[in-house]
């Protein structure tokens, strides 16, 4: 599904050059589980922008479903990212202005949908993540797990083959974070492919694999089973 090689991210100023990502190896393959764990600045955002067609790298190549995207315009990159990418975010990102059922339909009217079946995804995902009778409330009116229970809809309302989650658990107290990686688990076992950023090692305990980033370099990769023993 995602094939990455000698991808590496440059930024720079006039006066200051930053490398973001040095030469990344990485494949994910469809229905996949991976977190990416490492300290703050080693470049993890970053590569989760790239992966969501949000940025391009500045070297090596990125396939997505066999398609080379890491040369595309915004333009190009939208489109291709519509309905086939959703984001979860630790701040959420819902719009107060408007409702649960509004901020749930969002990425379904760039889809050209008839009006009827917006409304039954909507209400079926937010049945499926247990916030319906929330449908009317808007986001200042609800709780930190819940409006999460609600970013997790909207990202998925469209039926994404690819979900980006970054640090999803980071403003949830344990137990609404535990039944957002619940949530995470189910739709990776319906065949949701899902690649999360995060600093837990609770939460990477999750994943079927764990990728390491220091320097914006991948200093190790491993299959869950030794989640527990990795420390910053």
């Amino acid at each position: 599904m995602i094939k990455i090689e000698q991808l590496s991210k440059i930024f720079r100023t006039q006066e200051v050059e930053t490398s973001a990502l040095h030469k990344v190896d990485i494949t994910i393959h469809k229905g996949d589980f991976v977190a990416v764990m490492g300290p703050s600045g080693c470049g993890k955002s970053t590569l989760l922008n790239i992966i969501g067609l949000l940025d391009n790298p500045t070297e090596g190549t990125y396939y997505f479903d066999g398609q080379e995207v890491g040369s595309l315009h915004e333009r190009q990159r939208t489109r291709l990212r519509r309905g086939k990418v959703g984001f979860i975010f630790q701040g959420f990102n819902l719009i107060d202005e408007l409702n649960v059922f509004e901020n749930v339909e969002l990425p379904l009217n760039y889809l050209n949908l008839k009006s009827s079946e917006r409304k039954n995804r909507v209400n079926e995902i937010l049945d499926r993540m247990k916030i319906g009778h929330r449908a009317g409330h808007f986001p200042q009116q609800l709780s930190g797990g819940q409006q999460q229970r609600v970013a997790i809809a909207r990202a998925v309302v469209a039926n994404p083959a690819l979900v980006l989650a970054d640090e999803p658990t980071g403003n949830l107290d344990s137990r609404n974070g535990i039944e957002v990686m619940n949530m995470l688990t189910e739709l990776n076992r319906a065949g949701t492919t899902i690649i999360m950023v995060t600093h837990s090692k609770h939460d990477a305990g999750y994943a079927h694999r764990v990728i390491n980033l220091f320097d914006g370099q991948i200093v190790t990769e491993f299959e869950n089973e030794r989640v527990k023993e990795f420390a910053f």
